[in-house]
């Protein structure tokens, strides 16, 4: 399926200009909008659509119910919860510390790199690696854009540098124990009802499972652990022998192998 980038509807200087940086990011042609809908856009083009409107870029695949577009999301109220001195799973399950590297296999929406990006600071180093062009771009556009009243947000975000790459692809060129933690968070092989929120993400990022290559590539790369996010009854876990982090009354849990298993599998 092709893509291509319009502008908003009643398009402005800022539009064009969003639109004509997009298309030489990603290459992708630009249609005039001429007030047409998304829709018929689609339908006259056979092609996903990215919009550029005033400051966000949003984008419709065939088939959408709501565009995807960058937001923070969860990320927001759980970095307000780490100042406050409570725990987040992800980094209870990472054990991440200030000037960490953390590497992100997929990146998606970038909530739990955000996390990460704040507990690692400035002396660390967050990756996030997105196989899907068009998420990869906006995910990068709005963690440099989005705007927010919350200092610690907009630095922990800006420090994130986002690649557009496949994940075994990346991890393969990656030197040995070059990562303190390497992070995998797959689409959950059944959807969370409950998460609605993140269906334009599922419908328009790629789809893959973790494989025994993906999984050998990030043990060789990790220093200190490999952590995985799942469905709570997802066969991953057991699979490659993961200790899992249980937590009650949630539909997801985490999952990971410390460096001395890695150094076993190896």
């Amino acid at each position: 399926m092709k893509t291509i980038i319009t502008t908003a509807g009643r398009p402005d200087e800022q539009s064009l200009q969003l639109a004509s940086e997009a298309a030489g990011i990603l290459g992708y042609p630009i249609v005039e909008r001429k007030k047409q809908s998304v829709a018929r856009i689609q339908k006259a083009y056979e092609a996903d659509v990215i919009v550029a409107g005033k400051n966000r870029f949003d984008l419709y695949k065939i088939g959408m119910n709501e565009p995807f577009f960058f937001h923070p999301n969860s990320a927001a109220f759980r970095l307000k919860r780490l100042i406050n001195g409570e725990i987040d799973p992800l980094i209870e399950a990472t054990q991440l510390q200030k000037g960490d590297t953390f590497l992100d296999c997929t990146l998606g929406l970038g909530s739990d790199s955000i996390i990460a990006s704040f507990i690692a600071g400035e002396t660390g180093k967050v990756i996030g690696v997105e196989a899907d062009a068009a998420v990869a771009f906006i995910t990068g556009k709005g963690l440099c854009s989005f705007p927010s009243e919350s200092e610690q947000l907009v630095e922990a975000m800006s420090r994130i540098e986002v690649i557009h790459s496949e994940a075994v692809e990346f991890l393969s060129h990656q030197p040995d124990s070059s990562w303190d933690i390497v992070y995998m968070d797959p689409m959950f092989h059944t959807p969370i009802k409950e998460s609605s929120n993140f269906t334009p993400l599922r419908q328009a990022g790629m789809h893959s499972s973790l494989t025994g290559e993906w999984m050998e590539q990030a043990l060789r790369v990790c220093k200190r652990r490999v952590v995985v996010k799942d469905r709570f009854d997802s066969p991953v876990f057991e699979q490659f022998l993961m200790e899992r982090k249980s937590r009650p009354n949630t539909k997801f849990h985490f999952a990971f192998i410390e460096h001395e298993k890695c150094e076993h599998e190896k």
